[in-house]
């Protein structure tokens, strides 16, 4: 066996949301008592979630708003430090075999839940099995398929004793995978290999929906959950680094309407805002407040190939094409981001050293004439006179709306065809594209890992994200055999194979790369921006 170092004992936490009602998982309600007493409380940020947070169970959440909580809530055997690198959390050792194929984690002694629990290897047991097992019925389990007997086992074709985790005793996990890995340890610093408390979840199925209830073992404690308008979460007393948490307390509120919360943020009553009002960027450009960070993601339009008129890839690459990117991202979203035309973000450096989104840096162009003969021919395959009623949907926030009212006007002058518009908020947005019922839907996607094949996760075929029933067995086989792949030069030719398809099937619109704007109060230092989520407040201090 050989020893992977220590890498240090620093972590992160990531990503965009919240939720609401009051309490703390049992032993938090007695550390917000302790912190309203004077114990260390005199700081705080307040950020802006938007919106309620659909689900803050990291075995079943998949959105960027519940993820922006979770991430600094929990920690699993690895975290993310500030150099995006991934550094032992709630293990101190771990040893790999020769192959790759087994890791075998130490956990810290140390190591305690938010009531005062030890955690153990069977937490992680329990997680995993959990998070796999079909009857629990978590959209993510997916990710988990890299450990070996885990895909059969989700799938009903295998048991739970064959999955390869095993709890050698109270402090030693095993883990034995399919192939080895070289970015394990990456996906092990991910939310979706982070642990439950077994005995809480047991007890209480429905722990993760109250504060009163809520159990973590992250940096954070949920302390207080007022649905649909604010979450908190302090220190955790429990946690065995709290020494490297500076922020003792972290509030998000929930304000949707960008002009809101953009007045909220000049009072003093928030002190982080992103998504600026577009009509404010020009001028907010020049305030010392003003941050601009590059994200790893994709802002995108989804097709729902299930219906039409999109069911014909023809009229999906003509709306493609008839979309002026540049025109969208220097006049209506403003914010600096990157026009779009595939799905891999800038910013991946690939076995030769170059930058994966520049060795293909275009599948297409805005073409209108090439648009207007796709969708005519299309139209003809299908046996239309007319274009079907279709209606765009996006989910309440201002910049979506903007946006979306310029695609409604780049689509009816280019195509002809007048798209209604209709908006819904959030989270029964999430519901309404899961259960498929929308034409074409505005999405985003910043992948838990900066690496092309967590962005192309995101349209495999039994992937929860992709909602537009587009399902191609010779992209998922390539993508199965990119996650095994030991060549690195030989993984990156099978992912631009994968995107090939993707692009050339063209189920979805990408529009732009993510470039995240934000206000962020001058007495804040340390507030850390991840490549690919949120800002991080746990690093954080304020004062002049």
């Amino acid at each position: 066996m050989k020893k992977l170092a220590t890498l240090g004992l620093a972590l992160v936490l990531a990503l965009p949301a919240l939720s609401g009602c009051t309490g703390g998982g049992s032993g938090a309600a007695d550390l917000a008592q302790a912190n309203k007493s004077g114990e260390g409380n005199q700081q705080e940020i307040v950020f802006n979630a938007k919106s309620e947070p659909p689900d803050l169970n990291p075995l079943k959440s998949t959105d960027t708003t519940s993820f922006w909580i979770i991430d600094q809530l929990f920690e699993g055997l690895y975290w993310t430090n500030q150099n995006g690198e991934p550094v032992l959390a709630a293990a101190k050792d771990v040893q790999i075999t020769e192959n790759g194929k087994r890791y075998t984690f130490t956990l810290r002694d140390e190591a305690k839940w938010s009531n005062g629990d030890p955690v153990t290897a069977e937490d992680f047991v329990y997680s995993f099995l959990t998070h796999l097992d079909p009857a629990f019925g978590s959209t993510t389990a997916f990710q988990l398929y890299y450990i070996k007997g885990a895909e059969a086992f989700n799938k009903g074709t295998g048991k739970a004793e064959e999955v390869g985790v095993k709890a050698l005793d109270d402090k030693t996990l095993q883990i034995d995978l399919v192939a080895p890995i070289s970015y394990f340890p990456k996906l092990l610093a991910t939310r979706y290999y982070a642990p439950i408390n077994k005995k809480v979840a047991e007890a209480n199925p429905n722990w993760a929906g109250d504060a009163k209830t809520y159990v973590s073992n992250g940096a954070y404690a949920l302390t207080e959950w007022n649905h649909d308008s604010s979450v908190t979460i302090e220190k955790n007393e429990h946690y065995w680094n709290k020494a490297d948490v500076s922020m003792p307390k972290v509030t998000w509120k929930m304000v949707n309407e960008a002009t809101t919360y953009y007045q909220m943020y000049k009072s003093g009553e928030l002190d982080v805002i992103q998504d600026l009002p577009t009509e404010v960027i020009e001028k907010e450009k020049n305030n010392p407040d003003f941050v601009n960070k590059p994200n790893f993601g994709t802002y995108m339009y989804m097709f729902n190939v299930e219906q039409p008129p999109f069911t014909n890839k023809k009229i999906r690459k003509a709306f493609a094409m008839a979309l002026d990117r540049k025109l969208i991202t220097e006049s209506v979203s403003m914010g600096g981001e990157t026009p779009a035309y595939a799905m891999v973000p800038d910013g991946v450096v690939t076995a030769t050293g170059s930058d994966f989104r520049k060795e293909k840096p275009a599948y297409f162009a805005y073409d209108p004439q090439e648009a207007k003969r796709l969708l005519e021919e299309g139209m003809k395959e299908e046996g239309w006179t007319s274009f079907p009623e279709t209606t765009l949907m996006y989910n309440t926030a201002e910049n979506h709306k903007k946006i979306a009212q310029a695609v409604q006007e780049m689509i009816s002058k280019n195509l002809g065809v007048e798209l209604k518009l209709q908006n819904q908020e959030w989270k029964v947005y999430l519901d309404t594209t899961k259960q498929k019922n929308y034409q074409m839907a505005r999405m985003g996607w910043l992948p838990a890992v900066v690496d092309p094949s967590f962005s192309l996760d995101y349209y495999l075929g039994d992937s929860p994200n992709n909602r537009t029933g587009w399902v191609n067995k010779e992209y998922d086989s390539l993508m199965a055999a990119a996650k095994v792949e030991q060549d690195p030069q030989k993984r990156n030719d099978l992912l631009h194979r994968a995107e090939d398809i993707l692009i050339d099937e063209m189920p979805f619109i990408p529009v732009y790369f993510y470039m995240q704007n934000y206000l962020v109060k001058p007495d804040i230092h340390g507030l850390y921006f991840p490549p690919n989520g949120y800002p991080i407040a746990r690093w954080a201090t304020r004062g002049q």
